[in-house]
């Protein structure tokens, strides 16, 4: 684990509208202190079982820090403070909102500081929030690099845990956090790992949500096929609180074309909620290999819940 606390200081003549990162300033100083406290090293792999998805790791990295954000009134500026969390490569931006209800960053403020180039850079930013009543503990939400808000993400929640525990919230076992896709039940392991029930998966198909006609028992959709950028895939769809595409191919490097075909299908019209899309290969019996183009990320390194999906498919359709 890294722990780093770092701040950074923008200076400009020319202030832009609300957190415009990515343009060209006039004049820009930059401060950067960074102090790497200590380092132990993380393991990084998942455990599966039928609705649960353990961390094998308690948080991986992280890093603390404040960022400027740029109001649309010129000279002027606030800063906040975030986090900086990863698991297995799916990395978040942490913000600390536990005293408000609504998160403190707009979807197109997220957008900028998700920006790898003029931004902190992450897969998304998550909000820890108040609970909406006093059946939960928190509430988690996050907004995608590109703006849109999941119901739901595997290592985000696993973060988020983490997140919370490093702020102190160790009182309990285990945390009830209110998402979009329900209760999710992150859990404190005497070992520092953290385990997350995932909950059952949804197979119906308009539940998922998908328009394509059902072709199995429990009117779900298996090796249907679809047709997308002239070609016809094999599609298996399951939602885990949020709606994924699986796609079993013999060969990843060979069988599609992960940066065409990973946004057209994430964007196909039976997804009326889009999707986010797994392509499989089959290794072994015990070894599958995975590309994610994630539903409002892009390609990322990891899914939590397309983990949970293609697994199940895997296991038991």
């Amino acid at each position: 684990m890294y722990l780093c606390s770092w701040k950074a200081l923008l200076q400009t003549d020319t202030i832009p509208q609300t957190i415009r990162m990515n343009v060209s300033f006039q004049t820009v100083a930059v401060y950067l202190i960074l102090f790497v406290l200590f380092h132990t090293p993380s393991i990084h792999a998942w455990t599966f079982l039928p609705s649960i998805l353990a961390s094998r790791s308690s948080h991986s990295r992280h890093r603390n820090g404040i960022s400027p954000l740029f109001s649309s009134s010129p000279l002027t500026k606030h800063m906040i403070e975030f986090s900086k969390y990863e698991g297995l490569g799916n990395d978040f931006i942490l913000i600390d909102n536990r005293s408000e209800t609504q998160p403190s960053l707009t979807p197109q403020q997220a957008i900028q500081l998700c920006n790898r180039n003029f931004g902190i850079g992450a897969d998304g930013v998550i909000f820890a929030l108040a609970p909406p009543s006093s059946e939960y503990d928190f509430t988690m939400r996050i907004f995608n690099s590109d703006g849109s808000e999941p119901e739901m993400c595997g290592n985000g929640i696993r973060c988020f845990a983490a997140f919370l525990r490093d702020k102190g919230e160790t009182s309990k076992a285990s945390l009830e956090v209110s998402t979009k896709a329900g209760k999710i039940i992150p859990i404190f392991n005497t070992d520092g790992t953290i385990t997350v029930d995932m909950g059952s998966p949804i197979l119906e198909g308009p539940r998922i949500p998908t328009t394509l006609t059902p072709n199995a028992d429990q009117n779900s959709i298996v090796e249907q096929t679809l047709l997308c950028n002239n070609k016809e895939f094999k599609v298996t769809c399951v939602s885990m609180g949020n709606p994924h595409c699986v796609i079993f191919v013999q060969d990843l490097q060979k069988d599609i074309d992960f940066v065409n075909d990973g946004p057209a299908l994430e964007k196909h019209t039976v997804f009326p909620a889009k999707t986010n899309v797994e392509f499989v290969q089959v290794l072994s019996d015990r070894h599958l290999k995975m590309k994610v183009w994630e539903r409002g990320a892009g390609p990322t390194l990891a899914c939590g819940t397309g983990a949970c999906t293609f697994i199940y498919i895997y296991l038991f359709i």
